[in-house]
């Protein structure tokens, strides 16, 4: 579990890092129109946005309270796998070493 946090941890720098560099250099769109032209920036964008989902309904899954999945889906679909590490980190603190309690959060008790 130690590793999932350091990893989770610099899953999180890096792509913060990352995002306040292309707030700050980046042009998003002109940018962005250049890479949804083609079919690789296509293919990129709705892999990104497929794998969003599929972690947005993890998160509705675990969670106990309809508004903080909202915060943190919406969190995900803004600024994306930055969050992604954030929220796991944070639930790999919060198990504490049960991964049981990571995977299913509040619903651990009925999970078998």
């Amino acid at each position: 579990m130690k590793l999932a946090k350091v990893l989770a941890a610099i899953g999180f720098v890096i792509m913060a890092v990352l995002i306040v560099r292309a707030i700050l250099v980046g042009d998003f769109l002109g940018e962005g129109a250049d890479l949804i032209r083609g079919p690789w920036g296509q293919l990129s964008l709705a892999d990104v946005y497929v794998g969003f989902l599929v972690f947005a309904g993890w998160i509705i899954f675990r969670e106990r309270s309809v508004w903080r999945s909202l915060a943190w889906v919406i969190a995900l679909l803004i600024l994306g796998n930055a969050i992604s590490c954030l929220y796991v980190l944070i639930a790999l603190w919060r198990c504490d070493g049960d991964w049981r309690m990571f995977w299913f959060g509040r619903r651990a008790e009925s999970a078998g």
